[in-house]
């Protein structure tokens, strides 16, 4: 990278949980299945397996999800995570903390706008 050329990228750091938790809020679902969701949800940050089930695991020693061997599909058994109670009540805890967040970014680009003149 070249002196005074920067590449930014502004983040919500551990926005994969909040996200993770909205999808187990529509159902059950397998750890394949939730990392292509995920893909969705933040295109071009695909989330890594081993990383997504590390915090899956996290999840489930915290009580926020559970999980079961499902055997019901072809192929091989796969875990299903679902949300617990504990989960549903994070996951609002998270949506607000988001709200909050969005209306200091909304600040800042409000001001940003008028201090500077642009509208980009």
């Amino acid at each position: 990278m070249e002196p005074g050329v920067w590449e930014v990228q502004a983040r919500v750091e551990r926005f994969v949980e909040p996200a993770l938790l909205l999808l187990l809020a529509e159902g059950p679902r397998h750890g394949y299945e939730l990392a292509d969701l995920l893909g969705e949800l933040s295109p071009g940050d695909q989330p890594d397996m081993g990383n997504l089930y590390r915090l899956l695991r996290g999840l489930e020693e915290e009580g926020v999800v559970i999980s079961e061997w499902g055997t019901d599909g072809p192929g091989p058994a796969r875990r299903t995570y679902r949300l617990t109670e504990a989960g549903r009540s994070l996951l609002d805890t998270w949506a607000e903390a988001l709200d909050e967040t969005r209306t200091l970014i909304d600040r800042f680009l409000r001001t940003w706008r008028d201090r500077t003149g642009r509208d980009d």
